[in-house]
């Protein structure tokens, strides 16, 4: 049974979700459709690339996975369909949504979705998920070959840098030849629980002291140490550890940090030891 997800910034309870849905149900009635989330912050680029990096590759080879967060829709823009090595294939705007597909190391077939035969007769100048994304992809989840959809693409739009939006950070280590060090990043997204969630991976973290040796700083607030999970200190405490994404996070236990410490995306993050 062909699967397809969905990923858009339209919110919850609105028209054009469904709108959606019953044009890939039209034209693939056998289709599985699987909600990821249409909670991406409007406009948020940068945060739904992040979001489906971390998710899609939960699903199996095979799936269709739809992504529109598109604030150029209407514009000259392109819109692609990309397909890697195992047979999962993407829809999605060409604005950096996809950029972090080249980054996985396989091969990709790219092509920008263009042949009229495969959308809907009116296309809304406003509304390109509904009439040429939606069906591109239920076209492909009953079996299309990407090829169909048109012309080779010569690649995939970077994602652009947004550091004052805390969007696109870049975390970097320093080391100091004479003892101690830096990292330094900033807070890039807040989850449902409140927790500020950092560009800084885990590969920059091995080595690092423990305890008092280590100060995480996040704007004004501080706390010391990594730990291993939300638990490990007592209620109402600022903690900082590895999350299930790998990346460092920033949590009030019991509690939620976002609203605790009033701290937004593109806060400063940095450790010191």
């Amino acid at each position: 049974m062909p699967l397809i997800t969905l990923t858009t910034d339209f919110g919850a309870g609105g028209r054009y979700v469904a709108q959606m849905k019953g044009v890939i149900c039209s034209l693939c009635p056998e289709a599985t459709v699987v909600d990821l989330s249409h909670a991406m912050p409007p406009q948020g680029v940068a945060a739904a690339a992040r979001f489906l990096e971390e998710t899609t590759l939960w699903f199996p080879a095979g799936a269709v996975h739809l992504a529109v967060v598109d604030p150029g829709v209407g514009t000259d823009r392109a819109i692609v369909a990309v397909e890697t090595a195992d047979g999962t294939r993407y829809v999605a705007p060409d604005n950096g949504l996809l950029a972090w597909l080249a980054k996985t190391g396989g091969p990709l077939t790219m092509v920008r979705i263009e042949e009229a035969e495969y959308r809907r007769p009116r296309v809304s100048a406003t509304f390109h998920g509904r009439d040429i994304m939606a069906p591109a992809a239920a076209h492909l989840a009953g079996g299309l070959a990407i090829a169909k959809l048109g012309p080779v693409a010569d690649g995939l739009a970077p994602l652009s840098e947004q550091l004052t939006q805390g969007e696109a950070g870049v975390a970097e280590r320093h080391e100091n030849p004479q003892g101690g060090g830096m990292i330094t990043g900033q807070v890039v997204e807040i989850d449902s629980f409140g927790n500020l969630i950092t560009d800084i991976g885990a590969e920059l973290l091995g080595g690092l002291p423990e305890g008092e040796a280590l100060t995480i700083e996040c704007d004004e607030h501080k706390t010391f140490g990594l730990q291993k999970t939300y638990g490990d200190q007592p209620p109402m405490t600022l903690v900082a550890l590895v999350g299930s994404g790998d990346k460092l996070e920033l949590a009030i236990v019991d509690d939620s940090a976002q609203i605790m410490l009033g701290v937004k995306p593109g806060a400063p993050v940095t450790l010191k030891w």
